[in-house]
């Protein structure tokens, strides 16, 4: 079941000689909608200033631009602060550059609808409402001077000052909700007892909108009058499974041997298996072009859990399109049999192959695989997606010289389904010390385990040794690696060690930030990280030891006054 809503909107100019306001909206269909979900902004110029209306149209006109631009990946707060505050720039650019403009702003509200969910922003004096089992709720709050003489005066709008702080929120969606996204022309007119006996009459959204602006008009208000209705008719599943929706009914094939064909492909080869997945070299039948195929064990065909997990990191991957990743190909569901997803094939080996084959990494190899490896890692944490299993296993060196970062598998976008069922996964040794003790994963996890994944392809140790599956570790001060490879030059451990500090704050702060450091290497050496002194590595307090020290010098100078 998709999202399914009826719109109207209407905006006059009223007795102003210019209509200031601007509204607009975006109703995509299809993967579109069940992705991004649909937008509706309205604007209103601030009046008295020269640009209001530039300023509203053109701030909801990129708004509606950008929203769709930003990544995939991107929650949908963070994509529209993103486009917001470039809005706000733009507009203050504007103010700057030209000087019949200074002063330019307009308010702003609007609302993305997706899946089950709705999602607001809203700045200035603008305003949302809610028509929801006959009961009419105002969803935002003015940002006006509270004082009864101040209160037409902004005290938030976009273009008002550099830094621009907005409201969010959001809520579950229900079948015969109306919202209206209105400006003041309206609300300030039409006391609220009358916008509900409006909003609650048996009619389609555009007359309702109409009957809203031209009735702000005859009670005598003098503003600009606009208006959006959306009137949900049907809402949508969860977002991520309603995307892949039409995946759900297929499940993991047997398992293929050499010259079988699953559908489209032909397996050439078997290239990995664990416990949970499989993946396979395959053959376009008709193209002739190699890919790598995966799916799961057989075993797994009634785990629902591994099921969507395969099915989320086919979703994610499909929309990070990046050199340091494997490509996925685009498949319907209705074009395949069984459950499994096809990727770009790239001739080479992991780095955990390659020492398994006795390789032996130099410090130069190693730290062009890092800065490639952080790269790579930097793109995934710019569409806010956390690999959370960073290991050599998991890095693939191709014959065309190029690093890609395999798996995704327990890959991290900010879903709750997905992190509800695997709150912190990945391989203990390269597990940073806080997710023992059930913190969340981040940026500096990810980059822990970067570190470590340097440290053990130099040496093949780990710097607080090897840690078992179920295992509760302590941690302390990390081996340096030059204990056992002392040709590691000086700048290059100080970054692995800073890397895999045991506190996180002690680590890179991104990164971009630790491959600049293996950029610049020696010309530029960051500090040596300060080793923990004994009071913290015991796990007590200063206090503690200096009551413990009193302790024992005051019992020895009754000791001494006993004696003599």
């Amino acid at each position: 079941m998709a999202l399914v809503f009826r719109t109207g909107l209407s905006s006059v100019t009223g007795q102003r000689e210019r209509n200031e306001d601007f509204a607009s909206m975006v109703t995509p269909d299809h993967a579109t909608l069940k992705l991004k979900g649909a937008i509706f902004a309205v604007a209103d110029g601030v009046s008295g200033n020269a640009g209001g209306r530039e300023a509203a149209e053109m701030t909801v006109r990129s708004l509606l631009t950008d929203y769709y631009a930003t990544p995939d990946t991107w929650e949908i707060p963070a994509a529209l602060d993103k486009v917001l505050n470039a809005a706000n720039r733009w507009v203050l650019s504007q103010a700057m550059q030209h000087r019949e403009m200074a002063g330019m702003a307009t308010t702003l509200t609007l609302l993305v609808m997706r899946g089950q969910r709705y999602y607001s922003a809203h700045v200035g004096d603008s305003r949302l409402y809610r028509l929801r089992n006959g009961r009419l709720e105002c969803l935002t709050t003015d940002h006006v001077w509270d004082r009864p003489d101040m209160r037409h005066v902004l005290k938030r709008a976009v273009g008002l000052d550099q830094q621009l702080s907005v409201d969010y929120a959001e809520g579950q969606l229900q079948v015969g909700d109306r919202y209206v996204l209105m400006t003041d022309g309206i609300w300030a007119t039409l006391p609220e007892t009358r916008l509900q006996q409006l909003l609650q009459q048996y009619a389609p959204p555009q007359a309702i909108a109409d009957i809203l602006t031209r009735e702000s008009l005859q009670a005598g208000g003098s503003d600009n009058a606009t208006a959006i209705i959306i009137e949900i008719d049907a809402v949508s599943e969860n977002t991520l499974t309603d995307f892949l929706a039409g995946s759900r009914q297929l499940k993991p094939p047997a398992k293929l041997k050499v010259g079988e064909t699953l559908d489209q492909f032909e397996i050439i080869e078997i290239l990995h298996q664990s416990r949970a997945s499989l993946v396979y070299k395959v053959r376009h039948v008709q193209s002739g072009q190699l890919w790598a195929l995966k799916t799961l064990q057989p075993l797994l065909t009634n785990d629902p859990q591994s099921c969507s997990a395969l099915l989320n990191e086919e979703w994610l991957a499909k929309r990070i399109s990046s050199q340091y990743l494997p490509q996925v190909l685009p498949l319907d569901a209705d074009t395949r049999s069984h459950l499994y997803y096809v990727m770009s094939w790239h001739e080479g080996a992991t780095l955990q192959q390659r020492l398994q084959h006795g390789h032996h990494f130099t410090t130069a190899g190693i730290t062009r695989i890092g800065q490639e490896m952080l790269r790579g890692i930097g793109a995934l944490h710019r569409m806010h997606v956390l690999h959370r299993d960073i290991k050599p296993a998991n890095l693939h060196m191709g014959k065309d010289g190029r690093l890609r970062i395999l798996d995704l598998g327990v890959a991290s976008s900010g879903h709750i389904s997905t992190q509800e069922a695997m709150p912190n996964p990945g391989t203990p040794s390269f597990m940073a010390p806080e997710l023992f003790e059930h913190a969340e994963s981040s940026v500096q996890s990810d980059i822990y385990a970067a570190g470590v994944t340097l440290y053990y392809l130099l040496t093949r140790k780990y710097p607080y040794g090897e840690i078992e599956p179920f295992q509760h570790p302590r941690f302390g001060d990390p081996v340096p690696p030059t204990r056992y490879r002392p040709d590691i030059p000086g700048w290059l451990e100080n970054i692995i060690l800073r890397a895999v500090a045991r506190n996180p704050a002690s680590r890179f702060e991104t990164a971009e930030e630790m491959l600049l450091a293996l950029e610049v290497g020696e010309t530029r050496p960051i500090l040596p990280m300060q080793r923990t002194p004994l009071i913290a590595r015991a796990g007590l307090q200063q206090w503690q030891w200096m009551a413990v020290s009193s302790l024992l010098i005051n019992l020895l100078l009754l000791y001494l006054l006993l004696v003599s």
